[in-house]
């Protein structure tokens, strides 16, 4: 072991230097990071405590990923300390962190506590409670979000009678700090809280406080409870869902903040899929879609767009006769928003109505949405939209396909922006299809003068490929990939040499 003693000598001397020689953040981010894998190194477990003076010292950095890592690498470590090891060298050295006098060896100490407390002594417990306790009325902000941003952590590790006695208290402190942002992360401490806690508890001790978050004068701990409010109501149950979440959920999705509305539209669908089966119709079709119809029509477009990504799901929870009567005139406006994210949203979650109503009640709104996204200025709004069409083409039908899309589908290969061509196209379109309408356009787009668009031409070909009959793999595609193949453009010629690897065609 006289190898491990030396390590451990070196180590101890390079804490102490680590400031003096190693003043680059970039070397000091690596050495945070690659103490944490040294334990065989320095003679395995029995000797991993020499590794916590280095990293105590990282952990005090001003430069917060410095120290984030080094936490991340103490914590990693800590689990190779024996209980023993662990009290003797390790909880010293958090008991060390908490009380520093620079605020960023504090904010370190906070994601220590919950690693080292499970396996020590219940005197030592009881010492580690208590600095948390003071970390989470430190004076310093940081301190205390730091300490707030690890309650819920905290709290998991803790007896039930102390998470009851300690930890709604600083729960209930801290969601009450003066800086907004202690009191959002506070929000995501109650939610881990809710689910340690008996559900009689619940009412008592965690909801009055979650009910003033919800109605924060800051709209950023407003947003956190919508962020977050799934989860809320997985860990508070039925009961407290339809009593407490239900109005709660009213209010945000009519916040008077934009971000606020979109957190919580985005998760509409999540929250009615959770709502007691008893109640669930008529907690949505009485509470939830009034508002729901009302940000159709927001005037932020973020909001709508948010609404839109999930909407079409409830088609799927009300059923068919409620998705006719109340959903689709709400599809079909947005299908006709102004906002080209809105109807890209709506467009890529269709399969969800056509598993309900079929989506041919949608059909005629589909083309000009369609239409007028293929169109749109924006290059990645008309990527978006081709990206779309295998899932369109599935749903419709090839008949419809034919007479209504294909032509459209035709241009976009050779959309004036030259985008990627799409092969997924071949793959709902098939062999006929594929042949008669897209080749001819592919290889036309091979003596194309920008070199991307030929070795897309190439790239396309190869997938393309497994769709088309030999003879036209031998007598038409074989061809246009040799030709490609001797390109002067290096990237071309790779691209058709494998192409025509692939498709046996050498």
């Amino acid at each position: 072991m006289r190898t491990s003693a030396v390590s451990e000598r070196n180590l101890c001397v390079g804490a102490a230097q680590a400031d003096t020689i190693y003043d680059e953040d970039e070397v000091l981010l690596a050495l945070a990071e690659q103490l944490g894998n040294f334990t065989m190194l320095v003679g395995g477990p029995e000797y991993v405590h020499c590794l916590l003076p280095p990293l105590e010292s990282l952990a005090t950095v001003e430069e917060t990923v410095v120290r984030d890592k080094a936490v991340e690498s103490l914590r990693k470590i800590s689990h190779e300390h024996s209980p023993v090891d662990l009290e003797v060298h390790f909880e010293p050295l958090v008991k060390r962190l908490a009380s520093g006098d620079w605020f960023t060896s504090r904010t370190s100490a906070c994601g220590l506590f919950s690693v080292c407390y499970p396996r020590v002594s219940s005197t030592v417990k009881a010492e580690i409670r208590q600095h948390f306790r003071t970390l989470c009325s430190d004076d310093t902000p940081m301190v205390r979000r730091a300490a707030a941003s690890k309650l819920g952590e905290f709290a998991k590790v803790l007896e039930l009678e102390y998470v009851k006695s300690d930890i709604i208290s600083l729960f209930t402190a801290l969601a009450s700090d003066e800086q907004d942002s202690v009191r959002l992360l506070a929000v995501e401490a109650g939610v881990s809280i809710a689910t340690l806690l008996p559900q009689e508890d619940l009412e008592t001790l965690v909801m009055p406080t979650l009910r003033q978050a919800a109605e924060d004068k800051s709209w950023r701990v407003r947003y956190m409870v919508a962020d977050k409010f799934s989860d809320l109501q997985k860990a508070v149950g039925p009961e407290i869902t339809k009593n407490d979440l239900v109005p709660a959920f009213q209010n945000l999705l009519k916040d008077c903040e934009a971000e606020v509305r979109a957190a919580a539209a985005n998760k509409v669908k999540e929250f009615c899929e959770n709502l007691p089966e008893d109640s669930r119709e008529t907690i949505i079709m009485t509470h939830i879609l009034p508002c729901v119809k009302e940000l159709v029509s927001d005037t932020n477009q973020h909001v709508k767009s948010a609404l839109a990504s999930v909407i079409m799901g409830l088609s799927t929870i009300l059923g068919k006769d409620n998705t006719v009567e109340h959903l689709l005139p709400l599809f079909l406006a947005q299908l006709k928003d102004e906002c080209p994210e809105v109807r890209l949203n709506i467009i890529s979650n269709l399969d969800c109505v056509n598993e309900v109503i079929g989506i041919r009640q949608l059909s005629q709104s589909l083309l000009p949405a369609i239409v007028e996204l293929a169109e749109d200025a924006k290059w990645r709004v008309r990527l978006a939209i081709i990206e779309y069409m295998p899932l369109l083409a599935g749903q419709l039908g090839v008949e419809f396909f034919d007479e209504k899309l294909n032509s459209l589908c035709m241009a976009w290969l050779v959309d004036h922006g030259r985008l990627l061509i799409r092969n997924a196209l071949s793959e709902v379109c098939g062999q006929e299809i594929t042949t008669k309408h897209m080749l001819p356009v592919v290889f036309k787009m091979s003596n194309d003068q920008v070199a991307n668009v030929r070795f897309n031409v190439a790239k396309s070909l190869q997938k393309i490929g497994p769709v088309l009959d030999s003879n036209c793999l031998q007598t038409e595609v074989k061809p246009v990939l040799e030709k490609l193949a001797s390109d002067q453009d290096m990237d071309v010629k790779y691209f058709a040499q494998e192409a025509i690897s692939v498709l046996s065609l050498a």
